[in-house]
């Protein structure tokens, strides 16, 4: 898939640091953990002579003396942060990138219908966040909340995509940033609203079986996303639609219920079968209509 040279998205909330920020904290941490070697030194003159090249060291000219001990396993560390924190970047690079692709598609869509787009934002985060909503971690998968109009995200969830639910690659990536992006779609035409009010007059089947309709109409947007990246920002590239394909048929109900539990419960089924997950997918890139996703 083709998306590096596309804009990047103004409405992106970067809470990363946020879940995982131990400030100034950090260098007291490390003097603690060092607290047993510093009373042994003190026992004798030459760990005390020890002790005070290591505070200058450390005090003076930030370097942890420990490093000249660890054979270099700090210096790996250090490295490989800078390896994490480029693919995070590139990560954030991409989900951007996608995010102004669904902006720009949409408000097309919208204008052609008569009808005015307004963006959503998207908030990345790390582990847990707070939404309007209430609070989530990233065991909860991405999610869009209506209450706020804002998509969350947390990275990680596109490594859990490739390796638990074996479809990696960009496209699939796009397609779940595609998918959320669905639900606000939903949100504005009031979908969300009026199927909400059904819910709460009908039994818990026939409230999966409504959500089961909202999921798979999501798919079908993301579907007229992918419809419009092809023929606007020619993005599309050979074997996407199928690795798009292959992440529906992953999350689809009946085969996460099969990998969980051996067995199916139809009326549980909250986002539809594996099946009707492609096939909602399908429908929408290949018609690009908004009223062909109605339900």
């Amino acid at each position: 898939m083709k998306w590096e040279n596309n804009r990047r998205s103004s409405n992106i909330e970067d809470k990363r640091g946020e879940t995982q920020n131990f400030g100034s904290s950090s260098r007291g941490s490390s003097i603690l953990s060092l607290l047993p070697l510093i009373k042994s030194l003190l026992g004798t003159k030459i760990g005390r002579i020890i002790l005070i090249i290591g505070l200058v060291l450390y005090f003076g000219f930030g370097i942890n003396p420990l490093s000249f001990l660890d054979g270099g396993t700090t210096s790996q560390a250090q490295t490989q942060k800078v390896v994490n924190q480029e693919y995070d970047d590139r990560q954030a690079a991409f989900v951007s990138a996608i995010l102004a692709q669904t902006e720009d598609i949409w408000r097309e869509v919208f204008a052609k219908n008569g009808l005015s787009y307004s963006d959503a934002k998207l908030v990345l985060f790390r582990g847990a966040v707070k939404s309007a909503c209430g609070f989530a971690s990233s065991a909860t998968g991405p999610f869009y909340c209506p209450a706020d109009s804002k998509v969350y995200l947390d990275l990680a969830f596109f490594d859990e995509l490739a390796k638990k639910y074996k479809a990696p690659g960009d496209f699939a990536q796009a397609y779940v940033i595609a998918h959320e992006i669905g639900h606000h779609v939903q949100n504005l035409l009031g979908t969300l609203n009026k199927v909400q009010k059904e819910k709460s007059t009908v039994s818990t089947t026939k409230q999966n079986a409504l959500q089961v309709k909202v999921e798979l109409q999501a798919d079908c947007y993301s579907g007229i996303w992918a419809y419009h990246s092809k023929a606007i920002f020619d993005s599309i590239q050979e074997g996407d639609l199928e690795a798009g394909l292959k992440a529906a048929s992953a999350i689809g109900d009946d085969t996460l219920q099969k990998q969980a539990q051996g067995y199916i419960i139809p009326d549980s089924f909250t986002h539809g079968t594996s099946n009707q997950r492609m096939e909602a997918l399908k429908k929408g890139f290949y018609s690009g209509d908004l009223k062909d996703c109605s339900f």
